[in-house]
């Protein structure tokens, strides 16, 4: 059995993009090891959650733990930097940021945690971090680097289908609430195009254990959340499905030939 690392940049990050991927690992009996670079420490926390004195850090540094719980994943490391918070923000400029990180010296530290727990195959985001945080942009950038530096050979960048996105959304599937509401999403460069996609895994068969550890992520994600409100059958169109590329095969062919694979190991 192989040991797969998923390396995402906050809490909340691993069950929205890798929940279910991880799930079916864990149930197959692969070691999942998950390792995050911050502790979302600059999120929105909801109205009124926090207790008196509790900090947000620490609130969903518990949130990741339940969220691994449910997952299956044997492991969970911090890196140790500070949340970079959305693009533009003065906390972008806190040089204990992980947008701030010296690569070489980020690199090292998750090379260490590769080396220590023998990844075959790690996970990380692709080049815009599918949606241009700086954090999951930096994610990519660590995670190629400290693939080389550790010797791991499989390296795959978890993404959002783009054109997926566009039809739902000219179909009226989802409706236009998510991007609408937020400025910062960029549907033209959100994920990656389809026919840049190497990899499809179907999650419908823990898809109540990736909702389940979306809703543990309760600092952050509500019932009236995009990812909560929808019905079972939006929730499994949305995200019955997980999206990879698989780097070293993308770098010699950027547009996939031929079918999707349905397997990280294919």
């Amino acid at each position: 059995m192989a040991s797969v690392v998923f390396f995402h940049a906050h809490p909340d990050d691993e069950a929205i993009s890798t929940g279910g991927t991880m799930a079916l690992l864990a149930d197959q009996g692969h070691r999942v090891v998950l390792v995050c670079a911050t502790r979302g420490e600059v999120g929105e926390p909801t109205d009124g959650l926090l207790s008196h004195g509790e900090e947000l850090g620490d609130r969903r540094e518990a949130e990741l733990r339940a969220s691994c719980e449910i997952l299956g994943a044997e492991r969970l490391d911090f890196l140790g930097y500070r949340d970079s918070g959305m693009i533009g923000e003065a906390t972008n400029d806190d040089p204990a940021s992980f947008w701030q990180a010296d690569l070489e010296e980020a690199s090292a530290r998750l090379a260490g945690i590769l080396a220590e727990v023998g990844c075959d195959l790690l996970v990380g985001y692709d080049p815009n971090g599918t949606y241009g945080h700086p954090d999951h942009v930096k994610v990519h950038h660590v995670g190629a680097r400290a693939a080389e530096l550790a010797g791991v050979e499989r390296v795959f960048w978890a993404t959002a289908n783009r054109d997926q996105i566009r039809r739902a959304q000219e179909d009226g599937a989802f409706g236009d609430e998510e991007f609408d509401a937020d400025d910062r999403l960029d549907r033209e460069t959100f994920g990656m195009p389809e026919v840049e996609l190497t990899h499809a895994v179907d999650v419908r068969a823990v898809l109540d254990r990736k909702r389940a550890s979306l809703a543990v992520h309760e600092s952050q994600i509500t019932e009236e959340s995009f990812f909560l409100a929808m019905d079972a059958v939006l929730f499994t169109q949305a995200f019955g499905t997980e999206w990879f590329v698989d780097a070293f095969r993308h770098a010699e062919q950027p547009e996939r030939i031929g079918e999707l694979a349905t397997s990280l190991f294919d």
